[in-house]
């Protein structure tokens, strides 16, 4: 892995520790579990598969693996070495228990929006779709190490969900963490910002970075947005600030990570910071 350069503020960089797995060349970083993210060192040359589904290697080997919210307890990884060799690997994957909240009594309209909020959510939607299936980029950034974008209070988990009148909501699909408005609030990893709208219905001023094969990170309700669609941003450089923009009920970020269109914990990519 590449030397991380310093980042800036109270961001803190996490380097994954090194999981060696025995055998002919491979090593895996990260946690084989439910919204985990494995990064993965083989030979150059090498064809790497994931229950029969091709991934995305570097020349030099490098490649990516996620797990989603509901992913299997088991996933076959399998590498067929430019000289031919052939390793196969059954991956446990570490279930989890997430949390849920049921909430009775509410007013309609605040459990269904109505016809014009449904149009401009589908829009967002569709947006945010077409920006994930776009091509990645093949600049492994994702090498450099991740940071956490902003130092706080955790006030939302990956994975819960709200019951609302008996409705099961969407599961929350990031992590958010609360601080006062106008921090700064950091890249995670180095790469290229995607998408920048400032004003969705639900997530407010939001912001995209594609991290290289298909890795992204997404950053909302901020108050302020510092960089463009192209640009090239580094790991920790201050992207924006944090707000309450959207629907949100407080200032806080909201940090999601999705490796292609599958969800990821942003607490297991980049474990949460110590000594705060």
């Amino acid at each position: 892995m590449r030397a991380l350069a310093p980042v800036l503020g109270a961001v803190v960089v996490w380097l994954a520790a090194i999981s060696p797995v025995a055998g002919q060349g491979l090593v895996l970083e990260g946690t084989a579990q439910q919204g985990g993210l494995l990064i993965g060192h083989s030979a150059p040359g090498a064809r790497v598969t994931l229950d029969g589904r091709r991934m995305l290697a570097t020349t030099a080997g490098d490649f990516l693996i996620g797990f989603g919210r509901n992913a299997a307890a088991e996933a076959t990884l399998r590498i067929v070495y430019a000289d031919g060799r052939r390793e196969k690997r059954i991956l446990a994957v570490r279930r989890r228990t997430y949390a849920e909240q049921g909430i009775d009594g509410l007013p309609n309209a605040q459990v269904t929006p109505d016809a014009a909020a449904l149009i401009r959510i589908r829009a967002d939607a569709a947006r945010i779709r077409g920006v994930r299936a776009a091509k990645s980029s093949v600049e492994p950034h994702f090498l450099d190490g991740f940071a956490w974008p902003v130092r706080g209070r955790i006030s939302g988990v990956f994975g819960s969900r709200r019951i609302l009148n008996g409705e099961p909501r969407r599961p929350h699909y990031g992590l958010d963490i609360a601080a006062p408005k106008g921090t700064p609030i950091g890249a995670m990893a180095g790469g290229v910002v995607v998408m920048v709208d400032p004003d969705m219905y639900f997530t407010g001023k939001t912001l995209m970075i594609d991290h290289g094969h298909g890795l992204a990170s997404v950053y909302a309700h901020m108050s302020e947005v510092l960089v463009g669609e192209g640009d090239v941003v580094a790991a920790g450089q201050p992207i924006g600030h944090i707000g309450a923009s959207g629907r949100a009920t407080g200032p806080h970020v909201h940090w999601g990570v999705t490796l292609g269109r599958t969800h990821l914990d942003p607490a297991l990519v980049a474990p949460e910071p110590t000594g705060k």
